[in-house]
């Protein structure tokens, strides 16, 4: 491969190349889906109000609304065995 890629590096050239392709997904995802980011020519008012749907349609998603549900605990076995309750 050359003097610079040793067997070594792939790992690291991996790690890399996973972080990155992440990074570029993420910002692409918030490019195209994020209401906030689209800007429609169209009447102010009517954007107003289809925005505001979208907004909420995107900020209302279905993890968070499981989550909703779900009382805030990280590890709820753990925390009922150091406080006592049964």
């Amino acid at each position: 491969m050359g003097r610079w890629m040793k067997p070594e590096v792939y790992p690291l050239v991996g790690a890399m190349t996973f972080v990155t392709s992440m990074v570029v997904f993420q910002l692409t995802r918030n490019v195209i889906h994020d209401p906030d980011v689209r800007n429609p020519i169209v009447k102010p008012v009517f954007w107003t109000t289809v925005m505001s749907e979208r907004t909420e349609k995107y900020i209302d998603h279905g993890l968070r609304r499981f989550l909703r549900t779900r009382p805030p605990e990280i590890m709820p076995t753990i925390n009922r065995f150091f406080s006592g309750r049964s």
